[in-house]
């Protein structure tokens, strides 16, 4: 998906960013850093940001719930960088699924 200036969806442009830090490390770069401490810890990043946009649904806050998603969206893009699958991998499954009862690709997940 490109933005209206041409130069890609922020999903898109996030994860490149994640890809170069991951690629070409920096000491200043949180990213860096979390993909040096390994897959444990960005799996407990993504634990917590999880629980963060739990909490904020259940207290009902709309602000925190957008900052919570947004911080467990980023962390996610992490995680998939971290596993060399690009976002488009993401959105073709979506795509697959798309139009398709989630009870019936349930269903078919199990058999």
């Amino acid at each position: 998906m490109m933005s209206d200036d041409g130069s890609g969806s922020i999903i898109d442009r996030l994860y490149a960013v994640i890809c170069e830090r991951r690629d070409n490390p920096r000491l200043d770069s949180y990213v860096s850093s979390l993909l040096q401490k390994g897959r444990d810890q960005i799996l407990k990043k993504v634990g917590e940001e999880s629980c963060e946009v739990l909490l904020a649904a259940k207290n009902r806050d709309d602000a925190a719930l957008i900052h919570e998603i947004a911080d467990l969206t980023f962390h996610l893009l992490v995680l998939i960088a971290d596993h060399k699958i690009p976002p488009g991998a993401i959105a073709f499954e979506l795509e697959r699924r798309f139009g398709t009862s989630g009870l019936t690709e349930k269903a078919t997940r199990k058999a």
